[in-house]
């Protein structure tokens, strides 16, 4: 055995939990993503999926990606900056840009290289990027990658921000970069404090719409929509993985932020490019979000009902106010024992243990999606209820 195998032998943790009966990763889905699905030939409730307008099996989403198929092929073999820009891509960074209310905007392969190639390079090493201690591991990424001097604040912490802003050099960039909608505890950033500290200390703003796209503002262009900021906010990001029910992720900012990163963003410059199936899906979802508002309009009918019922029933679900709804145990076995006993009782739901969390707050996720149904919502609070009792959590 090498030295390499020989360290890495010595992360047993997975073998740990699997020994324990509770791993709960990678379990595998033999259907659509629905909010009903088969999973060792039986029918399970969906609550984990990021799927927030459910449009990942609606029958124009799959026609157009079966159509774009058909037109260009399963692949570009290249990338957009060489031979992988179809006049697709294009279109629908059109549409982006026009949809979130900015200049223009680039598509990348995924939601997670948007943000290591944007928060990586659009700062130099006389620079600042200040972020929330719980922001996408993607942003975390992107920073390590970055050469500007990194400074992180308290969770939504307003306080916490402006004193990060005050070590900055007066004349050098500051690139405050949040999540609209945190993924984990589903709380809102408080972008109009954040708009207001910018303009004291000339800093300028990401935000990651990942989770607000498709479920906050007009249409669900979004929190900076929702706070009526979206020109106070210099770059935008969002990813197809939820509401646009595909794979990939955009930038859309001024046309000067564009251009670099069209010429220096080494993760959309060296990757390849998106799918015509999925370019083409992610199209057809905008379309959807743009002309069907009743449906995120019952996406927070079923929202509000559930967050009142969690509240009312005693469970500890933190700040959220939207789909994701965080379920508190503190404790990191428990959370695991509690995720097997939800699925077998027929209730798909996502643990949250470091490193997505401390390992005082590990949690489950419980997510919403507008084509679940009021009965199923009680079904699976009824359970969440057994099993949290079964523990001693509630």
């Amino acid at each position: 055995m090498g030295l390499l195998q020989e360290k890495l032998a010595k992360y047993d943790l997975p073998q740990q939990i699997k020994a324990k009966g509770v791993y709960p990763y990678f379990r595998c889905i033999e259907s659509e993503q629905n909010t009903e699905v088969i999973m060792s030939g039986r029918k399970v409730l969906m609550f984990g999926s990021n799927s927030y307008l459910g449009l990942t099996n609606h029958p124009k989403v799959i026609e157009a990606a079966v159509e774009a198929t058909r037109k260009y092929g399963t692949g570009c073999a290249g990338s957009r900056f060489l031979n992988g820009t179809l006049d697709l891509h294009l279109q629908l960074e059109k549409e982006l840009a026009e949809f979130v209310g900015k200049e223009d905007a680039i598509i990348y392969s995924t939601g997670f290289q948007v943000n290591l190639g944007v928060v990586s390079c659009v700062t130099g090493r006389e620079d600042y990027v200040i972020c929330d201690e719980l922001d996408h591991a993607s942003i975390v990424e992107g920073r390590r990658l970055s050469f500007s001097t990194i400074l992180k604040f308290k969770h939504n912490d307003m306080e916490s921000l402006e004193k990060e802003l005050q070590k900055c050099r007066p004349d050098a960039v500051k690139l405050i970069v949040v999540d609209g909608v945190f993924s984990m505890e589903g709380d809102i950033a408080n972008l109009p404090e954040i708009v207001r500290l910018s303009k004291k200390y000339d800093a300028n703003i990401m935000v990651d719409e990942a989770h607000g796209l498709g479920v906050l503002g007009n249409h669900g262009r979004g929190t900076c929509d929702h706070f009526g900021l979206t020109k106070e906010v210099d770059l935008i990001m969002g990813t197809f993985s939820k509401s646009l029910a595909a794979i990939g992720g955009f930038i859309a900012a001024d046309e000067s932020i564009i251009n670099y990163l069209r010429h220096n963003s080494r993760s959309y410059i060296f990757s390849a490019s998106n799918t015509p199936a999925a370019t083409a899906a992610a199209r057809a979802a905008l379309q959807i979000m743009k002309n069907e508002p009743e449906r995120i309009e019952h996406l927070w009918d079923i929202t509000n009902y559930s967050l009142k019922c969690f509240r009312e029933l005693g469970f500890e679900i933190g700040h959220t106010s939207t789909p994701i709804i965080p379920l508190y145990v503190r404790d990191m076995e428990k959370t695991f024992m509690v995720t097997k006993m939800l699925f077998d009782e027929g209730v798909f739901v996502n643990p949250v243990v470091p490193p997505a969390c401390s390992p005082n707050d590990t949690l489950i996720r419980f997510s919403l999606m507008a084509t679940h149904s009021k009965e199923q919502i009680d079904f699976a609070i009824g359970k969440l209820v057994k099993c949290f009792k079964a523990l001693d959590l509630l």
